[in-house]
């Protein structure tokens, strides 16, 4: 039984995780963190995670950037490996990461869905054929009006992606509204929607000569997100020290 602490645990996400590892028979809740505590969960919750002190095997994080840096001294300090799902954070905080991972495990993904990672991968084929090929590349995403980071974490991922294949040489352009001039050749344009309940929703699209290609995933619910987080865990519990990503658990799995 793998023994798990999750880290935001009244949140949307960390009350999806807690209902699909209730229901899963290989994991268990212990414990879980957040800044309130309005004692309705079946498992101690604490409001200062250094008061935290239920042994655990793995530790979920889907909270928010500001809670990021205090969660990485925490799981140091115990050598509980981390799977860390919050996106929106600094460039600081990136090399934060970075630096806990040389002590602990850490499996850090701006998106858990299988979907996304399996996109990730295929854009890298695509934009090797497309884009020398003269298309050019948008991202479009849209996520609920509650979503306080933009673009999404997964957007850039996706951008990321795609940019790897080529050295990084591509700029991205977040705002085209104080441009007055032709669009250069060597950007990646992400747009951002906000509205409604959309749980999140992104398009890559490859726009060239007479023709469009576009790559589309949507989520139709968290659950996507909640499930790809325990298969995480459950990979992650009993790793060495490094940094980790989504895929590595689809290797593991084949």
């Amino acid at each position: 039984m793998i023994r798990v602490i999750m880290h935001g645990c009244n949140g949307k996400m960390g009350q999806v995780i807690s209902g699909l590892i209730a229901a899963d028979d290989a994991v268990e809740l212990v414990a879980g963190i957040d800044a309130r505590d309005d004692g309705h969960n079946p498992y101690p919750v604490f409001t200062d995670i250094n008061s935290c002190d239920i042994e655990a095997d793995c530790l979920i994080d889907f909270s928010v950037a500001a809670a990021v840096d205090n969660l990485l001294d925490y799981c140091v300090a115990k050598n509980l490996p981390c799977v860390l799902c919050t996106t929106g954070l600094s460039e600081e905080q990136f090399a934060k990461v970075a630096e806990a991972s040389k002590k602990v495990a850490i499996l850090k993904s701006a998106n858990m869905s299988l979907g996304i990672n399996l996109l990730l991968k295929m854009l890298k084929e695509a934009a090797g054929v497309l884009a020398p090929a003269g298309f050019d590349m948008e991202i479009v995403e849209k996520h609920h009006n509650l979503k306080v980071d933009a673009p999404s974490g997964t957007a850039l991922a996706l951008a990321d992606s795609i940019n790897e294949e080529f050295d990084n040489e591509y700029e991205y352009v977040y705002d085209r509204s104080a441009r007055r001039e032709k669009r250069p050749k060597k950007e990646i344009g992400i747009s951002a929607v906000r509205g409604g309940t959309i749980v999140g929703d992104h398009d890559v699209i490859f726009a060239g000569a007479d023709e469009v290609i576009t790559f589309s995933h949507t989520a139709y619910s968290k659950a996507v997100f909640g499930k790809g987080a325990v298969q995480a865990a459950k990979f992650l519990a009993g790793k060495g020290a490094g940094m980790y990503s989504m895929a590595d658990v689809i290797e593991a799995s084949m």
